[in-house]
């Protein structure tokens, strides 16, 4: 499925909603693209999961705000994949730095950059441990196994459209 596609379908699934987050985070390793910074070199030309370039392009229509938050012992890697992707515009905020922080300090930093309160962010990450500890700051967070997917998209739309309290809770209806 192309850019295109990809854009027009998460383009149709945003307008199921009625309200959206007013900023979405991503991680970048096993989310964004499918390696770790630290395993490549800045020579190569980096690839980002089919969907993901696709779903950035839509929020950005939409007027979505868009941030950061990765965790890497090469900053530097990870700053010129993402000038290299031609994706470096798309963000608002971009918080990447050592492998020893917890996502609770990336996210800390992005909400005092955007001020958009943590119940107003959607989070997509590929580690668990992420996922739970960024929840309780009352983050809407989605694990994500192969990259973003417009599934993970929609999943993640619909849990912040339940509300904070859904996050990590199955709602019977």
């Amino acid at each position: 499925m192309g850019d295109e596609k990809v854009k027009n379908e998460a383009m149709e699934i945003m307008g199921l909603f009625q309200v959206l987050p007013r900023l979405v985070v991503f991680d970048l390793d096993y989310t964004l693209w499918p390696f770790y910074c630290e395993c490549r070199s800045k020579r190569e030309m980096p690839s980002m999961y089919p969907h993901a370039k696709g779903i950035l392009h839509a929020l950005r229509d939409k007027g979505v705000d868009m941030a950061i938050a990765s965790r890497s012992p090469t900053r530097d890697i990870a700053e010129t994949f993402i000038n290299k992707l031609g994706i470096k515009p798309l963000f608002v905020a971009q918080e990447i730095f050592s492998s020893w922080s917890h996502k609770t300090e990336h996210f800390k930093k992005i909400q005092q950059k955007t001020q958009v309160p943590y119940e107003s962010m959607l989070f997509f990450d590929d580690e668990d441990r992420n996922i739970e500890s960024v929840s309780k700051m009352g983050v809407t967070s989605i694990l994500v196994n192969n990259g973003v997917t417009l599934g993970a998209f929609r999943q993640g739309l619909t849990q912040f459209s339940q509300g904070p309290t859904s996050s990590k809770r199955d709602k019977k209806k």
